[in-house]
């Protein structure tokens, strides 16, 4: 715009003018500066602000005990569904009948198969009654037998004593006899002799020639009955042995007999356990046919339907939350973040579907978070690398309640609290990449006092 005229309108009572003043700022580098120094105020006051260092991770909830936690029902023998007790979302009690299966395999359809089964039993049981009563008769022989040998082997004895006495006996008459013999030879030829000379007439020596004859005869009859003794007392000696081994042979022979019947015994003993233990078995069996619930709780889904359908032992029939539950939640760090972590460390959680207003740093500041404590580590990563951890409710009194209506399966997020920092440390650290500090407990310790040494005088 050319400048033609010489009069302008600069400071020409425009302040006068209320548009002319909020457009025009007076004073603009000072105000500037004001707020330059504010912000820098401002803006270390922050920094110098303490935070709370933490762990972020992702988890959900779970039960603080494995009992507790939804679990499956299955079927412990293969049947047949012949009949359903519940249904989905009902609520049953330990010990409730959820259904009832029939049985499928050919081994056990006798529908006396208990019965018949225990029969045998019996008859087993009766023989080993009878096989015992056969053992105790086979013992009582064998006593008898015992005390039979005892008696014969004292007669038979006796015998043989009875003929070693008539033997000396005996012998002792041979040699009298010998000695008779011998002097009626003596006086044979001493009267022959005589005879000779004629003192002694032929009579004399036909006297003592019969009288040394009729010694002869008598000593040979003697002889004969000694031998005669003496072969006796073999035979009795023989008869002795031969009672023994009469004896021993039939003894042996009737605990042959008594050691079959124990064996048979022991034989019956094992069938009747092995009866007894087949029969227990159909008896427990019989029980399994009604599917029972483990505990209280509510049936969740039920995986078989329909009537007929066949399961086995390894087919879950229904799935079953528990009425009374204990809350905790398992969450997954990270390996760089696994070193800082401790038990009973406190933890903070926001779970989905419960507004939360959250400041990571400060704690005490956020809004719609619960607390907990960390009650188990991993000691080993799984499949993912990543360490788990369990955490179960805050037992503080001024801690928070976690909701009722939390239910299992729940997701959470968790914030595991560590050390205390400044602010401007905590964005020193995140820009250089540094984890977290490690916070460690302060623990007193306890100072031991020792006895002073009594220094002994020399």
């Amino acid at each position: 715009m050319l400048n033609i005229s010489e009069n302008t309108i600069e400071n020409k009572g425009l302040e006068n003018y209320p548009a002319f003043g909020k457009v025009t700022q007076l004073n603009t580098p000072r105000k500037l500066a004001y707020w330059v120094i504010g912000f820098f105020v401002m803006l270390i006051i922050i920094v110098l602000l303490p935070w709370t260092q933490n762990i972020t991770a992702k988890g959900k909830v779970t039960t603080l005990r494995p009992e507790h936690r939804p679990q499956s029902v299955y079927s412990t023998i293969s049947g047949k569904i012949e009949k359903w007790y519940v249904r989905e979302g009902e609520s049953v009690k330990a010990g409730d009948t959820l259904a009832y299966l029939s049985e499928v395999k050919a081994d056990y359809l006798d529908p006396k198969l208990l019965e018949r089964t225990r029969n045998q039993v019996n008859a087993k049981e009766s023989a080993r009654t009878a096989y015992n009563q056969k053992s105790d008769a086979l013992s009582q022989q064998l006593g008898a037998m015992q005390d039979a040998l005892m008696f014969k082997l004292e007669q038979t004895e006796n015998k043989v004593k009875q003929y070693k006495f008539k033997v000396t006996s005996d012998s002792m008459a041979v040699s009298a006899g010998r000695t008779a013999y011998n002097i009626a030879i003596l006086q044979f030829n001493r009267t022959d002799t005589l005879y000779a000379k004629g003192i002694k007439s032929k009579t004399d020596v036909e006297d003592k020639r019969n009288k040394m004859q009729a010694t002869e005869a008598k000593l040979i009859a003697i002889e004969n009955k000694y031998l005669s003794t003496k072969n006796e007392l073999l035979n009795a000696q023989i008869e002795l042995s031969s009672v023994r081994s009469t004896y021993a042979d039939k003894m042996a022979k009737v605990r042959s007999e008594r050691s079959t019947a124990i064996s048979s015994i022991y034989d019956a003993e094992s069938q009747i356990a092995k009866l007894e233990n087949q029969y227990s078995n159909y008896e427990r069996r019989a029980t399994l046919y009604h599917i029972i619930a483990p505990q209280d709780g509510y049936i969740t889904k039920i995986y078989r339907k329909g009537i007929g359908e066949l399961v086995k032992e390894t087919d879950p029939m229904l799935a079953i939350m528990p009425t009374n539950y204990q809350l905790a939640v398992e969450t997954y760090v990270r390996p760089m973040d696994y070193p800082l972590l401790q038990l009973n460390e406190e933890v903070r959680f926001v779970f989905d579907g419960w507004p939360a207003f959250v400041f990571s740093g400060w704690p005490e500041q956020s809004y719609g978070t619960f607390s907990g404590k960390i009650i188990a580590i991993d000691n080993v990563a799984n499949e993912n690398s990543l360490y788990r951890i369990l955490i179960s409710p805050s037992d503080s009194p001024d801690a928070k309640a976690w909701p009722e209506a939390l239910r299992v399966g729940t997701g959470a997020s968790t914030l595991i609290m560590l050390n205390d920092v400044p602010l401007w440390y905590e964005f020193w650290r995140q820009l250089n990449g540094f984890p977290p500090d490690f916070y460690e407990e302060t623990k007193t310790e306890k100072v031991k006092l020792k006895a002073p040494i009594k220094h002994l005088k020399k």
